[in-house]
């Protein structure tokens, strides 16, 4: 049985290799946010890497796509991301052609050969609302727990500003996880009301691990 089913959705993440922090450089990250967005489509017309240099001569198509972003976190060493599927494949194929699209774009600015990830990324299923968002939480927490900032808002590469309201975003649609919080700034204090914890666990990982 094949284990991505279209209407399902799935936490998606990956590691670079010997945990290098490809993602400590915003040009590298503004980049991928880019591939993320372009092979949304179903038939996207070119490679992104030919897309980028001529975009004015290219017509896209949003209409169809292959998968839903719900949400994300890009950290210096992997990235999270919350994808629903689509159509029929639409994961594998959207995973694929991002993972290749970054890998060629790091391997030509470093003028590197071999891949760049650990492994193929990694995905678990969410099967409740419950677990949707207390992932979603978790993600958004990301780069707080890890030391990068004090407050998830200051992060300028997850979507949790999008979900505040304080960036739009054609891409990422925050719709299904905020259907579960009616009262005005009630997941932004769901997403706080864990900060502390979230960050207790990320220290006692690392003195359990380390």
């Amino acid at each position: 049985m094949e284990f991505f089913v279209t209407g399902g959705t799935y936490h998606i993440f990956n590691r670079f290799i010997h945990h290098y922090p490809y993602f400590d450089d915003k040009k590298t990250c503004d980049n991928f946010l880019n591939i993320m967005n372009y092979y949304l489509q179903a038939e996207p017309p070119v490679r992104y890497s030919l897309y980028k240099p001529q975009k004015k001569i290219f017509t896209l198509d949003y209409n169809h796509k292959i998968v839903t972003i719900l949400n994300y976190s890009l950290m210096p060493t992997h990235f999270h991301i919350t994808l629903n599927q689509e159509l029929e494949n639409g994961i594998r194929t959207y995973m694929q052609k991002i993972s290749n699209s970054l890998s060629h774009y790091i391997n030509t600015i470093n003028d590197s050969k071999g891949p760049i990830f650990e492994s193929t990324f990694k995905a678990v299923r969410v099967e409740t609302n419950e677990q949707l968002i207390h992932l979603s939480r978790y993600i958004h927490l990301n780069p707080t727990s890890s030391g990068l900032v004090k407050r998830p808002e200051d992060y300028p590469y997850s979507s949790y500003r999008i979900y505040l309201g304080l960036e739009k975003s054609e891409f990422i649609d925050p719709s299904l996880i905020l259907s579960s919080f009616k009262l005005p700034g009630a997941y932004e204090r769901f997403v706080l009301d864990n900060l502390d914890y979230q960050k207790s666990l990320e220290r006692l990982k690392y003195l359990t691990f380390e």
